[in-house]
C-alpha cells in the first residue's frame, strides 16, 4: 500500500480514537453544542485556527496564488483584519452565554432575524462543507487514482462519522492535533519545495506574480479582501466556539493564538503555491491546450507538491496536514447548521421542552442529512474558489453588518437589523442564481460581496435612522462596561 495512503489511514485512526474517547463525556445539550463551556485557551485557539483554514485556503486560495501570485494574500488579509477586530468582541460574545449566532440575532432583534439568519447560515455552511468534500475527493484521487466524486463521497462519510460521534467536544478535542499537524506540515514543506524546484524555475515566473495587485487592480483586491473580512466577523462557528470557552478572558486570549496561527499557515500555503507554479505553470494538466490555466487543476497544487516534489516523509506530513485542514473545517461546518436547525428552529419554535437526550438525537440525524445534501450541492459549482466566495458573501453580507451593529451601534433598530439581513441575502441569491442561468455570468464571484454588502449596510443604516430607537433592554446586554461608563459620564 502507498506510504501516503498509509499515513492518512493511521492519522484518521488516531483522530478517531480521540473522538471515541471524547464521546464518553457527552451527556447534555451543553456538552454536545458548546463542549460544556469549559474549553481552555490553548484548545480554543487550536480549534479556531482549524475552523478558518479549510479547503478555501488549501485549494481555492492556493489555486488563486498559482494563477495570480502573492497578490492572493489580499484574500487572506481580509480574515487577518477581521480577526483583529473580533479580538475586541470575543469576551463580550462569551458574556452573553448563548448557543448559536442566531440566538444573538433574536436577542438583539427578533425571531424574524433569527429565522433569516439561520437560513443564511445553513445555505452558506452547506456550501462550505460541500467544498471540503470536493477537496477530499481530489486528495484521494491524487493518492489512489479513484474518481474524485467517489473520493468526495468517502470524505463525506468520514466527516459525518466524526461529527456525529461527540459534537463540539469531539471537534475541539481533535483540532489541537490538527492545528499542530497543519502548522508543521506547511512550514516543513515550504523550504523543501523551494530547494526541490530550484531558483532556475522561480526566476522564469512573470514579474506580476510578485506585484501587489498581480495582473489585477485595487478593485479586484477589494473584491477578494472583503468576502473573507465580512465572513470572519460573522462566522457562526467561531461565535459558537466562543460560547464554549471557560470564561471571557479565555475567549479573548484564544483569538491572539488564532491570528498568529492563521497568518503563518495561510502565508505558507500561498508561498507554496507560488513556488509550485514556477514548475507547473506551463505543464499539463495545469495548462490547457488553448494556453489558459485549468482553474480546478491549479487548486490541487499543494497536493501535487506533497505527492511528487518533496521527500516522502515530509510529503506524508503535508498530506496529513491537508487531511487535517479538510476534516477540521468540514466537521465544524456540518456541526453549525445542524445546531441551527436543532436549536434555532426545532427547539425554539416546535418543541421548547425537548429533553437533552432527544435534542442530541435530533441533531445527529440532521448532521447525517445535511452532510448528504452538502455533498450533492457541491457538484453545482465549477471550482472550490467559486463556492468559497459565494458562501463567504452569503454570511458576510447577510449577517455580519447586523451582527456587528448589535455590539457596536446602540442606535440600530429591529427593522434595521432585519432589513440588513434580508438585503444582503437577497442580493447574493439573485446574482448567484443569474450566474447559473445566464449564458455568461452576470458578475464574477470575486465581486459579489461589493453590491451585496453595500446594499446590506445601506439598509441597516437607513432603516434604523428612519425607525424608533430600540428600548434599553434590547441593546444593554451587548454594550461593554466601558461604553456604558462613557455614556453615563456624558
Amino acid at each position: 500500500m502507498d506510504i501516503y495512503l498509509i499515513g492518512v489511514i493511521v492519522y484518521l485512526l488516531i483522530l478517531g480514537g480521540i473522538g471515541v474517547y471524547s464521546s464518553r463525556s457527552v451527556k447534555t445539550q451543553d456538552d454536545f453544542m458548546v463542549a460544556g463551556r469549559k474549553t481552555s485557551a490553548l484548545f480554543l485557539a487550536g480549534t479556531l485556527v482549524c475552523t478558518w483554514v479549510g479547503s478555501g485556503s488549501l485549494f481555492g486560495g492556493a489555486g488563486l496564488a498559482f494563477r495570480s501570485g502573492i497578490s492572493q494574500l489580499w484574500m487572506s488579509a481580509g480574515a487577518w483584519v477581521g480577526i483583529a477586530i473580533v479580538y475586541f468582541l470575543a469576551h463580550r460574545v462569551r458574556r452573553i452565554s448563548q448557543y448559536t449566532l442566531s440566538d444573538i440575532l433574536e436577542q438583539r432583534y427578533n425571531a424574524t432575524a433569527r429565522l433569516f439568519g439561520t437560513t443564511a447560515i445553513i445555505i452558506a455552511y452547506l456550501t462550505i462543507a460541500g467544498y471540503q468534500f470536493r477537496g477530499g475527493g481530489r486528495l484521494l484521487n491524487i493518492l489512489t487514482g479513484i474518481d474524485p466524486l467517489l473520493g468526495g463521497a468517502i470524505t463525506c462519510a468520514v466527516v459525518i462519522g466524526f461529527t456525529v460521534l461527540a459534537g463540539l467536544v469531539s471537534i475541539i478535542s481533535i483540532d489541537l492535533m490538527n492545528g499542530i499537524i497543519m502548522t508543521l506540515g506547511v512550514l516543513i514543506a515550504l523550504p523543501l519545495a523551494y530547494f526541490s524546484i530550484g531558483t532556475d524555475h522561480l526566476v522564469t515566473l512573470p514579474a506580476d506574480r510578485f506585484a501587489v495587485f498581480g495582473q489585477e487592480n485595487a478593485v479586484w483586491a477589494m473584491g477578494v479582501f472583503f468576502p473573507t473580512f465580512f465572513l470572519l466577523m460573522g462566522e457562526s462557528g467561531m461565535y459558537q466556539k466562543f460560547f464554549s470557552a471557560k470564561d471571557e478572558s479565555t475567549a479573548r486570549r484564544a483569538v491572539v493564538g488564532m491570528i498568529v496561527g492563521v497568518i503563518i499557515i495561510e502565508t505558507s500555503l500561498c508561498l507554496l503555491a507560488v513556488v509550485g507554479s514556477a514548475k507547473y505553470l506551463t505543464l499539463s494538466p495545469f495548462l490547457l491546450q488553448d494556453g489558459s490555466l485549468d482553474k480546478a487543476t491549479t487548486e490541487t497544487i499543494i497536493l501535487h507538491l506533497a505527492r511528487f516534489d518533496i521527500p516522502p516523509v515530509a510529503g506524508v506530513l503535508l498530506i496529513c496536514a491537508a487531511v487535517a485542514i479538510i476534516l477540521s473545517t468540514a466537521n465544524t461546518f456540518l456541526m453549525i447548521p445542524s445546531t441551527n436547525i436543532s436549536r434555532d428552529i426545532y427547539q425554539r419554535f416546535i418543541r421548547p421542552d425537548v429533553s437533552d437526550r432527544a435534542i442530541i438525537r435530533f441533531q445527529r440525524f440532521w448532521i447525517v442529512g445535511l452532510g448528504i445534501l452538502a455533498f450533492v450541492l457541491a457538484n453545482f459549482f465549477k471550482s472550490i474558489l467559486d463556492m468559497a466566495f459565494t458562501a463567504y458573501t452569503m454570511v458576510g453580507a447577510g449577517i455580519t453588518p447586523a451582527l456587528l451593529a448589535a455590539f457596536l451601534w446602540k442606535r440600530v433598530t429591529v427593522p434595521g437589523g432585519v432589513s440588513s439581513i434580508v438585503a444582503g441575502m437577497g442580493v447574493t441569491v439573485i446574482i448567484t442564481t443569474l450566474n447559473f442561468i445566464l449564458p455568461e455570468p452576470l458578475m464574477e464571484t470575486d465581486y459579489i460581496i461589493l453590491p451585496a454588502a453595500g446594499t446590506s449596510i445601506v439598509a441597516l443604516i437607513a432603516v434604523s435612522l428612519l425607525t424608533a430607537p430600540s428600548p434599553e433592554e434590547k441593546w444593554k446586554p451587548f454594550v461593554s462596561n466601558m461604553q456604558m461608563n462613557r455614556q453615563e459620564q456624558s
